[in-house]
């Protein structure tokens, strides 16, 4: 696995392309596949290998994006009429702020003409014709439609084999504001060289007797159609073989902030994304129209944008526009997308609401901070909702929080002691718990939050023991390096390891108070709060910390998992809300068994043994929590379920996979194995009044031939059994005592 080469960070580049620690791109170019940028595939052709595939729906590539549609070139792209753009544009002569090309006193809008104010001569009509020839070699074919700052023709190139290329010029010549703009495109855009982003070849001059001379960008013609034109045509359901899909909106969104992420990292900004300004062709896509790219951190020029894609106007006069105002126009893009597509099962439509939330937040230090964290979180819920559609199981590491071994099971999957026995009152078997886990226990075992590599103390924490924190405490006043963020949310986790809450909470304080204004909107922060009001059993107060993390990181898996619990906890339950969150986390990856013993606790509520064996059935042989899982299986077969007794058929199933169950090795495992038939015969004896003895009952080694006596006989067997692993006297008096009162009748 390669090694990210970001300074400081440890982590390790994924197929994406990028770091599953920090996030950034990897820079290192590869031989084969071709280098891309975040979960971009190839742009002219689908990729080579595809990872995985749903018959009919799509596979998917390399990066684990779905392969585009073919979209083919449009038989007919020329305008047969060219008009004029409706609105007027400003003069910008000299600055002046005129609007021309309208109507005044009732009169229609000229396409040319003079500024009523300035008097500086104005047009709006096509400058080149069918036949005209720019540079001496650009045939003009005609125009293709006009932008926001010149009219694009499509031409071919004499000296290249008649090779098509677009032209992009300007709508007004006498326009300084547009001059400008140009010579800004022919500065910054020639040197851009992406898959995924219009290749600018040149900058050429055309001379007309009697004007002054127009420039020409000199683009590649992309023969397709504009994301815009795609989704609104009446043959999208033909070219997607029915309505586009929520992963084609999320895959247009990969592919576009992989070119957003290339841009910034080269000091520019796009400025006016929207679905027009996508070309879909073949398999790939294209974005167009660069006339609004700027440099980060111009406050001068004047702002090109599309109002409805880009923040309010307010907030761009006041700040300017930022990598999370290009953000903001991508959120916007994606929802404009998904307005028309097929309806998706299951959590993943909210996921996605949520991260067009955050990406247009008002607050924009709400926004994701980058191209690259905003794609990371739609690849995620790309794979939530392709697990939760068609089945696919898309393991992945998380880039926000390590691994944890917990399966949260509640004892669910444990063999009962003796206390089981010893400890409850009379001699009725006991119903099955299948209650969640205490608060305080699911407070320690969520995974925690990976360090910010960015953070000077991240690597230096890795150095101390986790269960030692006075030592970074002492060192806190007199380290430098330990005065950070991440050092006091370290210690706030250190100190809740041990108990010490009220250590714990001064800590978080004081990671708040080292952020700052930035606390508020720091998904860790929440994170935090939520693991220290669960340790206090503080569910709902915990949920709704959980969820601030949840609309930060709509993707993340663990969220949703800690989400899911507390719905599960909350008075009265929420078995249906919570099974939402936990199917989303299960369905994309069965490595993490406590969504499993979740949902398998959701169907016991609603009395769904089949469905909850189920699940636990899913559990795979390499898990480790694989076992807990077969013994869970048993018991809910076998087990008596809020007053309902097991039934036959759950007998002869649990007779059936009680003698494979691989317990632990020697004496320990005789002693637990006899715990759990212990459990299934007493449950089995109990049943029994309420449906009879009848042929269905399943006879065998576990229950005997199927009378009540010889079952009798075997669980007083059992528990002389049990009575024998007793430590103690009261114990084993207890043990013996239930052997006398199930033995068989017997006359003298």
């Amino acid at each position: 696995m390669t090694s990210c080469v970001r300074p400081g960070c440890a982590g390790h580049i994924m197929g994406t392309g990028y770091c599953d620690t920090c996030g950034h791109r990897h820079a290192e170019p590869r031989v084969a596949p071709p280098a891309r940028p975040p979960a971009a595939p190839a742009a002219d052709t689908p990729g080579p290998a595809t990872v995985h595939a749903v018959a009919g729906v799509g596979d998917l590539d390399q990066h684990g994006l779905v392969v585009l549609p073919e979209v083919p070139v449009p038989d007919e792209v020329l305008v047969e009429n060219p008009r004029p753009p409706t609105g007027g544009r400003r003069c910008g002569a000299d600055g002046c702020t005129m609007t021309i090309g309208v109507g005044y006193g009732g009169q229609p809008a000229r396409a040319s003409g003079r500024c009523p104010r300035c008097g500086t001569p104005y047009s709006f009509l096509p400058q080149l014709a069918p036949g005209h020839l720019v540079a001496d070699h650009y045939r003009v074919l005609g125009c293709l439609a006009h932008g926001g700052l010149g009219w694009v023709y499509l031409a071919e190139d004499t000296r290249a084999d008649g090779h098509r290329v677009a032209l992009k010029g300007q709508i007004n010549v006498h326009d300084a504001l547009a001059r400008r703009t140009a010579v800004e495109e022919r500065r910054s855009l020639t040197d851009l060289h992406h898959p995924d982003i219009v290749r600018i070849i040149t900058y050429a001059e055309h001379h007309v007797p009697g004007s002054s001379p127009t420039g020409y960008l000199v683009m590649d013609y992309i023969g397709g159609r504009s994301l815009q034109q795609l989704f609104d045509a009446d043959d999208a359901e033909r070219i997607f073989h029915g309505r586009p899909r929520l992963d084609h909106v999320l895959t247009y969104g990969c592919k576009i902030l992989g070119a957003l992420e290339y841009m910034h990292e080269r000091g520019l900004l796009y400025c006016d994304m929207k679905p027009a300004n996508v070309i879909h062709f073949g398999r790939a896509i294209k974005v167009i129209d660069l006339g609004a790219v700027r440099a980060i951190g111009d406050r001068t020029s004047a702002y090109v944008y599309t109002a409805g894609f880009a923040p309010p106007k307010e907030e761009i006069d006041r700040r300017g526009w930022h990598v999370d105002s290009d953000l903001y126009t991508v959120g916007m893009t994606l929802e404009t997308l998904a307005r028309g597509i097929e309806p998706a099962r299951g959590l993943a439509p909210d996921s996605f609401r949520r991260l067009i939330d955050r990406a247009t937040h008002a607050e924009p230090r709400a926004r994701f901070r980058s191209a690259a964290e905003m794609s990371r979180q739609l690849w995620e819920v790309l794979r939530e909702f392709r697990s939760l559609q068609f089945g696919e199981q898309l393991p992945e590491s998380s880039t926000r929080f390590r691994a944890t071994g917990a399966s949260l099971d509640a004892g669910l999957g444990a063999i009962p002691s003796l206390d089981h026995w010893t400890a409850r009152p009379g001699e009725q078997p006991v119903a099955l718990d299948v209650s969640p886990p205490p608060a305080a226990e699911v407070a320690g075992a969520l995974p925690e939050p990976v360090p910010d590599p960015g953070d000077g103390a991240a690597l230096l924490l890795d150095t101390f023991p986790p269960d030692a924190p006075d030592r970074v405490a002492r060192q806190w006043p007199h380290e430098s390096r330990l005065g950070t963020p991440e050092t006091a949310l370290w210690l706030c986790r250190a100190y809740l390891r041990k108990g010490e809450q009220q250590a714990a909470e001064s800590w978080l304080a004081e990671a708040e108070t080292q952020l700052g204004e930035r606390a508020g909107h720091d998904w860790r922060i929440a994170w935090h709060h939520g693991v220290l009001h669960l340790s206090r059993g503080e569910v709902d107060r915990a949920g709704v910390c959980f969820d601030a993390v949840h609309r930060a990181l709509p993707g993340e898996y663990v969220p949703k998992l800690a989400l899911g619990y507390c719905a599960e906890h909350t008075s009265g339950g929420r078995p249906a809300r919570a099974m939402r969150f936990y199917e989303a986390v299960w369905k994309r990856d069965s490595a993490h068994t406590a969504a499993a013993f979740g949902l398998a606790r959701g169907h016991l509520a609603g009395d769904d043994r089949d469905a909850a064996v189920h699940v636990l059935d899913e559990v795979p042989a390499t898990s480790r929590h694989h076992d807990a899982a077969r013994i869970a299986a048993v018991r809910i077969r076998a087990g008596v379920l809020r007053g309902s007794p097991p039934t036959p058929a759950g007998l002869r199933d649990a007779a059936r996979r009680l003698p494979g169950l691989r317990l632990d090795g020697g004496a320990a495992a005789g002693e637990s194995r006899a715990r759990l038939v212990a459990e299934v015969r007493e449950n089995a004896l109990h049943s029994r009044p309420d449906q009879g003895w009848g042929p269905e009952f399943p006879a065998g080694d576990l229950l005997g031939p199927g009378d009540e006596d010889s079952l009798r006989t075997l669980l007083e067997q059992s528990f002389r059994q049990l009575a024998a692993q007793a430590r103690t006297a009261g114990r084993h008096g207890r043990l013996l005592d239930l052997a006398h009162a199930v033995r068989p009748m017997t006359t003298f």
